[in-house]
């Protein structure tokens, strides 16, 4: 298999969100043959069907979305579920002909945030991705306290334990798209 691309997508659109830092640790410890790139949703508009035409930075994601071979979702949680930025890309995305840039895809959910990580919303991504065709390996699961030392005040991860974990589930995603 030629070289594997990936594109990390985080819910957060904080500079030092630690859903960006978890990226971040994914995409500085992956297997030889893999790239990641990380999505900017910043300037991403709400989906909205009376839209005449995609905004520039949707068109952007799209386009990342559509050389990716996989996905790497940091699945920011507010009010026990996903964040709106995630979801929104995600939208934009299933209105492609065919679910072309979705359908089929595999994909690998990780989160930081209070008490439990972000475990209640990277189950409902998990339901949303039944919806769209998404494939997200089950195994290992990587939720983070974000607020238990485990980051830098930029939202790195500092934690060798949480780097091993997202380390073993970048393995495991890729492993999962070679086996297709």
């Amino acid at each position: 298999m030629a070289d594997i691309k990936l594109l990390g997508i985080a819910g957060s659109l904080r500079k030092v969100s630690t859903n960006r830092g978890m990226l971040r640790a994914a995409q500085a410890n992956l297997p030889a043959g893999v790239t990641m790139e990380i999505a900017d949703l910043t300037d991403v508009p709400f989906y909205n069907l009376d839209r005449p035409e995609k905004p520039a930075a949707v068109i952007k994601v799209l386009e990342q979305m559509a050389a990716a071979d996989a996905f790497v979702f940091a699945a920011t949680e507010y009010n026990y579920s996903l964040a709106p930025a995630l979801k929104n890309i995600l939208d934009w995305a299933s209105r492609e002909p065919e679910n072309a840039l979705l359908g089929g895809k595999r994909a690998a959910i990780m989160g930081a945030g209070g008490g439990m990580g972000t475990s209640r919303a990277q189950y409902h991504l998990r339901q949303v991705c039944v919806f769209l065709d998404v494939h997200p390996i089950n195994k290992p699961e990587v939720f983070a306290n974000a607020y238990a030392g485990g980051f830098d005040l930029d939202g790195s991860v500092k934690d060798t334990e949480l780097i091993k974990l997202i380390s073993t589930q970048m393995l495991a995603l890729t492993a999962a798209i070679k086996a297709r």
